[in-house]
């Protein structure tokens, strides 16, 4: 006979910020049903999203009755997979077979997937229930959400800033509880920018860690795919899911890493490189106070801390934008006779920029690149992790122009595009895994970010640092109600 559903003793609105572990373990001991969890998520999403804007697709009916599978399957004592009964939200980039998957491009407006990426399906793979799609910019352009579809997704700490992109929607659905997972991508911040600014873990992996299969080429090396959730734990429980050798990807790494989703130790001794801004970044005066007070919280914790000067300059930047418009040109350039006056006019001006990089030009990059390993790995030969704040600003404005000649930091002009992010540099030093968690709120309210850099590869000490900083100034009990 089977064992009935317990009574979870969890108000609605609990059930939207439990974590994901949580959710499976009371799954397994019969205290909570995947389809009440669901029902929570899909009523905060009815509630939540008019406010903030961060869905752009819903399939309800579908993730229900795939809820009441689940639970039939913890019923009926049978193994369950990793993520059984679990809500995810995908990104709308992200191709999912059988789905529109716009790009938030009015070029793909209503088009439909053949196929799903490796990392999604790995998800669904393990149990996990897509019932809503999330909001980007257009082609993921961006470090800010807005799209000529979708419009301004907004932070909901303060809705008159931004989500922070290109997987705004996502980190809005986690920050707000309309989802227990999401999952997104990040070329130059992606993942870390939108989590920093909602106050949510994201994480970028080492590269080849997760495989892409994103863009029509696969040795694009900027790129990575990976989660966004409330709690360092829940990004290990997905990145375990994702992770490994896919055949189709020839980047993808033959070895897995198991993340444990539990750590013991803290920062007892842990070896920690503190960057105030990389040598060269202008940071906010708010967020500089955060930082320091989070370092101070992993020396409090054991953690051996000491100030560094990386000697980095604004090459970095250079560097990423140049490839960045490169490789617009490249993958998008083909849509412009027909499409560009219905494109976001940033989104053009990229490719067009993109058209007069000469190949040397974009492959002299490269250099920087080099240069810009050989400063840092020069701090790994002494350091575990580099940590230093992942956006120099708490958030953007909602409606927020990349080419705003008038924004400043501090006073002081800086460049609008993604200046103001210290994400980028790790997408050219890609094979570092980087995390952002929450190191504070500023006095506006708007939640900051830490960064924690790992050596190449090295994903699990990332992790462990991460969740030692988690244990020493955990972040689970605050949520925005916009």
């Amino acid at each position: 006979m089977n064992e009935p559903i317990k009574d979870s003793r969890l108000s609605q609105s609990e059930l939207c910020f439990i974590t994901a572990e949580e959710a499976l373990q009371r799954f397994r001991d019969r205290s909570l049903s995947p389809v009440d969890l669901m029902k929570a998520v899909i009523a905060r999403c009815e509630s939540v999203n008019p406010k903030v804007n961060a869905i752009t697709n819903r399939f309800y009916e579908q993730a229900l009755d795939q809820a009441a599978s689940a639970e039939a399957r913890y019923q009926s004592g049978v193994e369950v997979r990793p993520l059984e009964g679990i809500p995810l939200a995908v990104k709308e980039l992200h191709p999912v077979k059988g789905v529109t998957t716009s790009w938030g491009s009015k070029v793909f407006e209503g088009v439909v997937a053949d196929r799903t990426i490796p990392a999604v399906q790995r998800l669904f793979d393990a149990g996990a229930i897509m019932h809503i799609r999330t909001t980007t910019p257009e082609f993921a352009h961006a470090g800010h959400c807005h799209s000529p579809l979708y419009g301004v997704t907004r932070n909901p700490w303060d809705t008159d800033f931004s989500s922070g992109g290109s997987s705004g929607g996502s980190a809005v659905a986690v920050a707000t509880g309309m989802t227990t997972l999401a999952e997104g991508d990040d070329g130059g911040g992606s993942l870390r920018i939108p989590a920093s600014a909602c106050g949510t873990v994201g994480y970028k992996p080492a590269y080849g860690r997760v495989p892409g299969l994103l863009l029509d080429t696969m040795f694009e090396s900027i790129v990575h795919i990976g989660p966004i959730t409330r709690s360092v734990g829940d990004a290990a429980l997905m990145l375990n899911v994702m992770s490994g050798q896919h055949p189709d990807d020839i980047t993808s790494l033959r070895d897995r890493v198991v993340i444990p989703t539990a750590t013991s130790g803290g920062m007892q001794g842990l070896r920690v490189a503190f960057s105030s801004n990389l040598g060269f970044v202008e940071v906010d005066h708010e967020v500089a106070r955060n930082t320091a007070e989070a370092v101070r919280k992993m020396q409090a914790a054991g953690a051996v801390v000491e100030q560094i000067d990386l000697d980095w300059n604004e090459s970095a930047y250079d560097a990423w934008v140049t490839h960045w418009e490169g490789l617009f040109a490249t993958i998008a350039g083909h849509h412009i006779p027909q499409w560009q006056y219905k494109m976001d006019p940033f989104v053009r001006s990229l490719i067009h920029r993109g058209f007069g990089h000469s190949a040397v030009r974009v492959k002299q990059t490269e250099m920087v690149r080099s240069a810009m390993w050989q400063k840092l790995s020069a701090v790994f030969e002494r350091f575990d992790v580099l940590v230093c704040p992942t956006l120099a600003v708490p958030a953007l404005k909602a409606e927020h122009k990349n080419d705003d000649a008038g924004f400043t930091i501090n006073g002081k002009p800086v460049d609008a595009y993604l200046a103001w992010a210290l994400t980028y540099p790790f997408n050219l030093l890609s094979q570092c895994p980087a995390i952002s968690v929450p190191s504070g709120m500023s006095p506006q309210g708007l939640p900051t970010g830490l960064q924690i850099v790992g050596r190449p590869f090295d994903d699990l000490t990332v992790f462990k640092a991460a969740a030692a900083f988690e244990q020493a100034a955990p972040w689970a009990q605050a949520h925005p109600q916009p």
